[in-house]
């Protein structure tokens, strides 16, 4: 059976020193609220007689209120309850008041916002464009989270695999970001758990190979004969340092500065995860960076040259446009270093971090430290590069059958 009570949210107090009175409903040991529109001083409550205390203006009208409404509000519960025992409390409120529906692309627009407030505009870009490519398909800005269930997920599937012509991985990416404003509906209450259409509906994702360098190919690459100055050199000595040195993103790259390093060690905030790293820089590192440091390297100046110096980092678009600017530049180049190197393989500025985690497990480098030294937020997130190295040793042990 379920109980309704009237309750006073002194745990909702505002500045004023008002809370609000709700009507509390527990069934199979959950709780939902009820607003009752009121909200009076706790001074003017009552607790022991759960009523509004006389001296609140306008208390017997208000108290009249409330007492109807409970008496209302137990009479419709108990009459849904007999007809369906298996409502929960949340459930025997909407089937009392209602439930409202809410507009999924008000959420997504609100996650959107903290995306961009909190700085993370390559984020926000990519995941606009998702949202957009579905009010496109919806034709409309209205769409309610009760629309989308199963069958609306796999029209939409197929109109991103069929019309647009999305391969798998994007498609997951796509479906992936709708789920996560589900889940922030349902972190709202705005959206049951056990009617979310991802309970059923699964996310197909398909499974890439990691392209690395072996210790030849990055060799070839890392001793290319290339003009001293040259903005092609920066690049290449760019992606052999993150070959060594933890395999950093390339804009964790581009944003070292001189007063970021310690002697042999770097001090980073890494962009995407913010954590803070203080990492030993192997000696091919050292090297890159002591060729480039000269009498006129302020501690403010980047280590590489590429960003201008006294860019405002502060400012995350502007700051976001001039890293995806150097990033495509920088990529087009590791495409021409790695021909001219005679590397039959397509690399991106990305590789080196492919790279740095594959040599530092065949180095013996325990898993967890090259988890924390990548930023991984989870184990499994490397245990792709574990994988990897295992193959080649059980490639290696092959040739013994030959």
């Amino acid at each position: 059976m379920s109980s309704v009570a009237i309750i006073y949210r002194k745990d909702k107090l505002n500045k004023k020193g008002e809370a609000p009175i709700h009507f509390r409903i527990i069934k199979d040991r959950k709780i939902c609220y009820i607003s009752s529109g009121i909200m009076v001083p706790e001074e003017n409550w009552d607790s022991e007689k759960i009523k509004i205390k006389s001296k609140q203006q306008n208390s017997a009208r208000l108290n009249l209120q409330l007492s109807t409404k409970f008496a209302e509000l137990q009479g419709e519960v108990i009459e849904k309850e007999t007809f369906t025992k298996s409502l929960t409390s949340r459930q025997l409120r909407n089937k009392v008041y209602g439930n409202k529906p809410t507009n999924f692309f008000t959420i997504a627009q609100d996650v959107l916002d903290t995306y961009e407030s909190e700085g993370k505009v390559g984020t926000h870009d990519k995941c606009k464009s998702i949202i957009t490519k579905l009010e496109v398909y919806n034709k409309s800005k209205n769409l309610f989270f009760q629309d989308i269930d199963v069958d609306f997920l796999s029209k939409y599937e197929k109109y991103l695999r069929v019309t647009l012509k999305n391969k798998t991985n994007t498609v997951h990416k796509d479906l992936k970001f709708i789920r996560r404003i589900f889940n922030e509906a349902i972190k709202r209450d705005l959206v049951e758990l056990q009617v979310s259409p991802f309970n059923k509906f699964k996310i197909k994702l398909e499974k890439t190979s990691r392209t690395y360098l072996t210790e030849d190919e990055l060799k070839l690459i890392e001793n290319l004969a290339m003009k001293d100055g040259s903005l092609i050199q920066c690049h290449r000595n760019m992606f052999v340092f993150a070959c060594y040195a933890g395999g950093l993103r390339v804009s964790d790259v581009l944003k070292l500065k001189w007063g970021h390093l310690d002697g042999d060690y770097i001090l980073i905030s890494i962009k995407k995860t913010k954590e803070q790293l203080r990492l030993k820089i192997p000696d091919v590192g050292l090297q890159i960076i002591k060729s480039l440091k000269t009498e006129t390297s302020l501690a403010d100046n980047y280590i590489f040259p590429v960003l201008e110096n006294g860019l405002d980092e502060k400012n995350a678009r502007l700051f976001d446009n001039a890293i995806n600017s150097a990033t495509s530049l920088i990529n087009k180049n590791l495409k021409i270093i790695t021909k001219r190197a005679k590397v039959e393989k397509s690399i991106s500025f990305h590789i080196s971090r492919h790279t740095w985690a594959t040599r530092a497990l065949r180095f013996g480098v325990p898993i967890e430290i090259v988890s924390k030294i990548l930023g991984h937020a989870n184990i499994r997130e490397t245990m792709i590069y574990a994988k990897i190295v295992s193959s080649e040793m059980d490639k290696a042990m092959d040739l013994f059958n030959q």
